[in-house]
């Protein structure tokens, strides 16, 4: 008897256990934004890291001075263009405009090829220089193989040792430590990260606790409310930004060339955007189960895409393309370029006028999102 009684509460447990998985089945096959999140969160994985993630770099945009203007000096640019290592985007008239392009970002390298560059190749000197940002280790150490290329089928190149070829000068981080690069770049990860969280929950919370009956009730236009939500983390995200700044600098050595003033211009406006995007997202879940699904959608590419890990021009066109369209690109091009190489902002205004443009539409389609909830 006492066997069957224990096989008989077995099965009972059983039977309740089953009944509980059947019943979780259900809400999850009902629960469409979760059921979304299961199939479409390692899909978009394996396409970034099996399709857009590439560790070799490719196509980086260079600009040339050529003061030689022989066969020799353009038989030489064409070999590197052949190696599809870089790209000629732009023909400077001297080394300061080269450098200009340089701090700008509008180039990570120039070859500087100078007016005696047939005699060089005679002589043994270094015929030509590369000014290179150095700030990514990866784009440096793409460069730096450039001097063991073959020009085995350059006619008069031939008889010279490849490493003589080229004389190379790391701009912003001569000792090539990646943690230089990764600094300011954190400072866009952990914003996106929390800016986002934060507001993405912030009117699913307010349904949640029954607080957005008394929103609905009151005068407040839902532009009004969608600014008044953001405001306050304006300021958490200054004060996050200065902890990663100021710890870089005094644990890991990271330099800071730029103004302080322009990077926390910078810093508000990306932080502006991030939290317009959390707001949308907070219009369009229902319970902040939803919305956290939805910030880690948009965490993933904002990481991988942006240019924190791997070198944008590595990646494939259409994921560039997708690149640009997240505000964290945009801003870890203005960080590093105010921190480390002291670029000034109106030199990078098309990032800075993204995010700008971004916050406003961002406000506009929450508002709108929201007022139609209401109706």
């Amino acid at each position: 008897m006492e066997n069957v009684s224990a096989l008989r509460k077995v099965t009972n447990s059983l039977q309740r256990i089953m009944s509980i998985l059947v019943k979780e089945l259900r809400q999850l096959s009902r629960d469409r934004p979760t059921f979304a999140m299961i199939v479409i969160i390692p899909l978009i994985q394996l396409l970034l890291f099996g399709f857009a993630i590439n560790t070799d770099v490719r196509e980086l945009p260079v600009s040339i001075v050529d003061d030689s203007r022989t066969y020799y000096s353009r038989a030489l640019i064409e070999a590197l263009k052949a190696t599809q290592v870089i790209r000629v985007v732009r023909q400077d008239a001297t080394p300061q405009e080269a450098e200009n392009a340089l701090q700008r970002g509008t180039v990570r390298a120039a070859l500087l090829i100078p007016s005696d560059f047939n005699q060089r190749l005679n002589d043994g000197r270094p015929p030509a220089q590369w000014l290179v940002d150095g700030s990514d280790t990866m784009i440096s150490s793409a460069i730096l193989k450039l001097q063991t290329m073959p020009f085995s089928a350059i006619e008069g190149i031939q008889s010279v040792s490849p490493r003589a070829l080229f004389e190379v000068v790391l701009y912003y981080n001569p000792e090539q430590r990646s943690v230089v690069n990764i600094v300011p770049g954190l400072v866009g990860v952990i914003l996106t990260m929390t800016m986002i969280m934060f507001t993405s929950a912030a009117l699913v919370r307010e349904r949640e606790r029954g607080n957005l009956e008394l929103l609905i009730a009151t005068p407040v236009h839902p532009m009004e409310l969608m600014i008044g939500k953001i405001v306050p983390y304006i300021f958490v995200g200054l004060i996050q930004t200065g902890i990663i700044i100021s710890l870089g600098h005094l644990i890991f050595d990271v330099p800071f060339v730029g103004s302080i003033v322009q990077m926390l211009l910078a810093t508000m406006l990306f932080i502006s955007a991030s939290l317009t995007l959390g707001l949308i997202i907070s219009t369009c879940t229902e319970t902040q189960l939803q919305a956290m699904q939805m910030t880690v959608f948009i965490l993933l590419p904002s990481i991988l895409l942006s240019g924190f890990m791997f070198p944008f021009e590595g990646m494939p066109v259409a994921a560039q393309w997708l690149s640009e369209l997240l505000p964290a690109t945009h801003y870890m091009r203005l960080m590093r370029g105010i921190v480390l190489r002291g670029a000034e902002i109106q030199c990078m205004s098309n990032n800075a006028l993204y995010l700008g443009v971004f916050t406003i539409a961002g406000l506009m389609v929450a508002a709108k999102r929201f007022k139609k909830s209401l109706d």
